[in-house]
């Protein structure tokens, strides 16, 4: 990771107090948390601060808290479940910034961890208000940052931060950086991409950087069924905005002119109803009745993405094929992510997943341990594809 600075940069920080921002954006129920993927993937950086003896100071933001504090948004239930998957006491400040902040860090051993209170009960966290980012700073040294799932966000618990202090990536934050290198910085070549999903226009910024940096771009998902009109095929009552079928033709232009092949399904799932175990039939795309709708890729198409995934050194995954929550139109999705997983795990692919529901769908397939790397991080990991600047990124570089 030669372009950012990174822990191995931080020199000496025994009794030096580090401030980390960190992802804690959890799932809580009854007060308790639910999946504590997020909080297991930064517990290396705080082991590694903490071994080294520094007094680990967390930062983080929980919900969307729009009126100051509020008991709902309080990280305090996330400190006991952040303790429990690091096995050693967590303390817990009622406030990220002003005298309780203040009283709880001059506390500290060498080595302990605090986690203060959520720093977006304060409006300035959002606006990066300069006023509010020297608060934050006041109670730390140095700074790092482990949170690339808030790194598209130019806040001042992620971007604020580094003008004031020295700043360095977290261990989290630098294999995700990593593993992007990998998949469209500096990537292995042929690239390989598959981009599912219900919508065209949520994903335009995407497709378009896409078709300039991978040699293959497979679209699935209902987006799939835009471009098939597009072209003049008849996808009957299927999802579609036909309204973007010069937006599609354009992206299929660029593609062209940069040497990008667009697959395009050739076979799908119809059915005439969107519930489990609808009676459904695969048919060729160019025969879709004018009654149902293509809920899937059918096997052919399959067949044709697993030949592209075959081909390719790397491949960048965003998005399903078809409507995987519900079976049977989960069959190509978890079909073509096994195939690539396969081929990962025989050291002939690099395969970097991301956003919410492919993640959801990789670990539906049961294979998400098997990629090379799958990013939790939702929007940034979007906007990181769509080739847009990252702030909290930019401000670690060299």
């Amino acid at each position: 990771m030669a372009g950012f600075k990174t822990l191995d940069d931080i020199g000496n920080i025994d009794g030096k107090r580090v401030l980390v921002r960190v992802d804690l954006n959890v799932p809580v129920a009854g007060g308790k948390v639910t999946d504590a993927t997020r909080i297991e993937r930064i517990a290396p950086t705080i082991a590694e601060l903490s071994g080294k003896g520094a007094k680990v100071i967390l930062l983080a933001h929980f919900g969307r808290p729009k009126d100051g504090p509020s008991p709902e948004f309080s990280l305090e239930p996330i400190a006991k479940a952040t303790a429990e998957v690091l096995g050693r006491p967590v303390g817990f400040a009622a406030d990220c910034i002003g005298d309780a902040a203040a009283s709880a860090v001059a506390a500290m051993n060498n080595g302990d961890v605090l986690l203060l209170e959520n720093t977006r009960f304060y409006k300035g966290e959002e606006k990066n208000d300069p006023d509010f980012t020297e608060k934050l700073a006041a109670n730390g040294d140095i700074f790092v940052n482990d949170a690339f799932s808030a790194a598209h966000r130019a806040h001042s618990s992620t971007e604020g931060l580094a003008h004031l202090l020295p700043a360095f990536a977290g261990r989290t934050m630098q294999a995700e950086l990593d593993a992007l290198e990998k998949g469209l910085g500096n990537p292995a070549r042929p690239v390989v991409a598959i981009v599912g999903g219900a919508k065209v226009s949520s994903k335009i910024d995407l497709l378009m950087n896409l078709v300039k940096k991978v040699d293959a771009l497979v679209i699935g998902g209902g987006m799939a069924n835009t471009f098939l009109a597009a072209r003049g095929t008849d996808v009957g009552k299927s999802l579609c905005e036909h309204d973007l079928a010069n937006t599609a033709k354009q992206i299929m232009i660029e593609a062209a002119e940069a040497g990008c092949a667009v697959i395009l399904p050739i076979d799908g799932v119809v059915a005439r109803e969107f519930k489990a175990g609808a009676a459904s039939e695969t048919v060729a795309i160019s025969e879709v009745p004018a009654d149902t709708m293509i809920l899937d890729v059918g096997e052919k198409t399959v067949k044709t993405v697993a030949d592209w995934i075959d081909r390719g050194a790397t491949l960048v995954w965003n998005g399903p094929l078809g409507a995987f929550e519900i079976e049977p139109f989960d069959r190509a999705t978890v079909a073509a992510a096994k195939h690539a997983a396969a081929r990962t795990k025989a050291g002939k692919l690099i395969s970097v997943a991301g956003g919410g529901d492919t993640v959801a769908a990789l670990n539906h397939a049961g294979v998400a341990d098997d990629f090379t790397y799958v990013s939790t991080a939702g929007g940034a990991f979007l906007e990181w594809m769509e080739g847009k600047p990252l702030p909290g990124v930019d401000v670690l570089k060299r």
